[in-house]
């Protein structure tokens, strides 16, 4: 089982990994083991213990007529019971009584058969009620906005994957963007079968496709695939733009290899750098991430993350670890997503051209200095330029030295900050960079360069 692993600048404790890679199950694979946690049920009342009697003194009555044992009529702190009231003879009261049940009974029954005989025949009190009728498939008799209603729509559109390469295996998860059978998912989880070897996609129903690639972006860490499947589901694509931290969230995909796997939570922060890359992957990742608390584990990779209203807005794409000893790959509530908007740019990419580009500045970073901001170098390292002649970064007079501070206002701490922030934009955007040369700091208008990020 490979690892994709990598790092945030942010003081998170432990780094993301990829969630890919999860070994085919075993033959006979062991059952999870599922922990309940109790919740009390809000139809229950607490029992309330009745306070001590004074020492010595008598319990008063529970009802008001009840007489307590030993009661003497005229007893200090008792009053007289009252007369039992006068009315009608026994007999003739329990002979009413039943003639009355008797009747009651006939005229009761008879109109329940009538009023049950129409409702089951769906004629005449209400057509539209039907009993007995279980929703369809990937339907819901929940509230469209309530968690089962998303749940219930999404989904439908989300697919497991089998990667078989010539060297390993994995699953994850995806989901189908097009109705003519595009999928789309990260590049960590089919690039064991990049080059040879197959996909295969699960959905919702129990079929299964064979997937082709279409095209991969290890820089985005995205990729396209396809089934040979028409008329499918389609997963509506939100506004990754429009998101506040706070708001609610669902993550959909085969955790583990449990398909049809549901979490929810919230947005707990945006605009995460996150890097990733190393033993599982060849190409080194740059996430400008939504940070969420919606329990991701291995296998989740590739699938959405969408918000209340059903929407996409985000890939589930890496995890972060505890670290050190103590390393594990399992949720500890810090998981991180691609932004859709930034997935839809270069997922129309490839499937209009089969390949996917992305912005750049044309610098080369000194990854070695520890100030603020992202310096670049003062000199060639392996052989490439500080400033690429000719690129954007020379056009717009940056000097090697400089100090990159901010792009479009936002901080820039590390190197890695900074390519997550370029990233985050598209080919020929135009970005502010402040940038501090020697004692003073300046800005420079960058209009942003194009790369291939195909291998």
């Amino acid at each position: 089982m490979s690892q994709w692993q990598g790092s945030t600048p942010d003081p998170v404790s432990g780094q993301p990994v990829g969630l890919d890679d999860v070994p085919a199950p075993a033959p006979n694979p062991v059952t999870p083991e599922v922990s309940e946690t109790a919740v009390d049920s809000p139809f229950a009342s607490p029992t309330q213990a009745a306070p001590p009697a004074a020492e010595g003194s008598v319990p008063p009555p529970q009802f008001p007529n009840a007489v307590p044992v030993g009661y003497t009529p005229g007893a200090p702190g008792y009053a007289t019971p009252p007369p039992r009231p006068k009315g009608l003879r026994a007999g003739p009261v329990i002979a009413i009584a039943v003639i009355l049940a008797l009747l009651a009974g006939i005229v009761g029954g008879a109109l329940g058969f009538a009023f049950a005989n129409r409702v089951f025949t769906n004629e005449g009190v209400n057509p539209s009620i039907s009993l007995g009728t279980a929703p369809a498939a990937g339907t819901s008799d929940r509230p469209a906005d309530s968690i089962a209603g998303v749940a219930a729509k999404v989904l439908p559109t989300v697919v497991s994957l089998d990667v078989v390469g010539p060297s390993e295996s994995s699953t994850g998860s995806g989901f189908i963007i097009r109705s003519d059978g595009y999928i789309l998912t990260n590049n960590h989880v089919i690039e064991a079968a990049a080059s040879q070897g197959t996909v295969t996609a699960g959905f919702n129903d129990g079929t299964k496709a064979t997937a082709t690639i279409v095209g991969r972006d290890p820089a985005y860490d995205l990729a396209v695939i396809k089934v040979d499947k028409k008329d499918l589901p389609a997963l509506p694509l939100g506004n990754s733009d429009d998101l506040v931290v706070g708001d609610a969230v669902l993550a959909v995909g085969s955790p583990l290899g449990l398909t049809g796997t549901v979490t929810t939570g919230i947005v707990s922060a945006l605009n995460r750098p996150v890097t990733a890359g190393g033993s599982g992957t060849k190409d080194t990742s740059f996430i400008n991430a939504i940070q969420t608390d919606a329990a991701i584990n291995p296998g989740n990779s590739g699938g959405p993350l969408v918000n209340s209203a059903g929407s996409a807005i985000g890939i589930n794409s890496a995890i972060a670890t505890l670290g050190g000893a103590s390393s594990a790959t399992g949720s500890i509530g810090v998981g991180f997503a691609i932004p859709i908007n930034q997935a839809r740019r270069t997922a129309e990419e490839i499937i209009r051209t089969g390949k996917s580009t992305k912005p750049v500045i044309g610098v080369t970073l000194d990854v070695r200095y520890t100030g603020p901001g992202a310096k670049i170098a003062e000199n060639s390292i392996g052989g490439a330029e500080p400033i690429t002649p000719g690129g954007a970064a020379d056009k717009a007079g940056l000097k090697p030295g400089d100090v990159v501070l901010s792009v479009n206002g936002r901080t820039i701490n590390t190197a890695d900050a900074l390519i997550v922030a370029i990233r985050a934009s598209q080919p020929g955007d135009t970005v502010t960079l402040k940038v501090q040369r020697g004692a003073s700091t300046q800005e420079f208008k960058v209009v942003l360069g194009s790369q291939s990020t195909t291998d």
